[in-house]
């Protein structure tokens, strides 16, 4: 059994990226943990009912993967970049301890949003191995209205080594989506269903597949 964590720098991030493979990690028995980085609040200008609305958005989507844990680190959303890059560490690092897992997804280094790419740098300080012994696997995500507004410059690239065959659960991926409905939007919106599919379809094209999820692998042990 493997112990799966899963980052999401902001709710949806975790289906985006990686909700197929999710789904099928439980489906296989393993422990699978959900950690989001940031939230929404008053003083950032959100109501209490939007607020509340993603508060109970954040209850539907556990349910719906049935996750063994959820945390928030409740960073302000836009805004990580004010955090202290230590303050961070230390916060991450105190999840992973208790969770121990053996397998991460992390945003990737080179999306878009500030918020995705101080975070990875906070995550991936977080991994050394004569400190969590126990990590074998980092995965960075494929995030949809993120990732593909990275530079297009070959080290900002998102360049996929890594395919996971989603076929049965790209359904129930989408309905997990769905419960996020203010980040949803028609196509062309990039967090359209027919985008979250068509995307799936491309990657499982690459790896012989009907639907799959792709992953940059920065690290294994075996």
């Amino acid at each position: 059994m493997n112990k799966v964590l899963v980052f999401a720098i902001h709710p949806d991030d975790e289906t985006l990226g990686c909700g197929g493979s999710l789904l099928k990690h439980k489906a296989n028995g393993d422990e699978v943990h959900w950690l989001i980085a940031t939230h929404i609040f008053e003083e950032l200008g959100f109501s209490k009912e939007v607020i509340n609305k993603r508060n109970d958005e954040i209850k539907a989507v556990e349910a719906l993967y049935d996750f063994d844990s959820v945390s928030n680190l409740m960073l302000k959303t836009t805004r990580c970049d004010e955090y202290a890059m230590s303050e961070l560490i230390s916060k991450i690092s105190a999840h992973i301890q208790r969770i121990q897992p053996s397998i991460i997804y992390l945003p990737f280094k080179g999306d878009v949003h500030s918020d995705h790419r101080v975070c990875f740098d906070a995550i991936y300080a977080c991994t050394k191995v004569f400190r969590y012994p126990y990590i074998k696997q980092l995965l960075m995500m494929e995030t949809l209205s993120e990732t593909d507004f990275a530079l297009s410059t070959k080290e900002d690239s998102f360049s996929p080594n890594v395919f996971v065959d989603v076929s049965d659960y790209i359904d129930k991926k989408c309905e997990a989506m769905g419960i996020y409905e203010s980040e949803v939007g028609k196509h062309p919106f990039p967090r359209s269903f027919e985008t979250i599919k068509a995307l799936a379809k491309v990657r499982g094209a690459a790896a012989g597949v009907a639907y799959a999820e792709s992953f940059m692998l920065l690290k294994e042990i075996r």
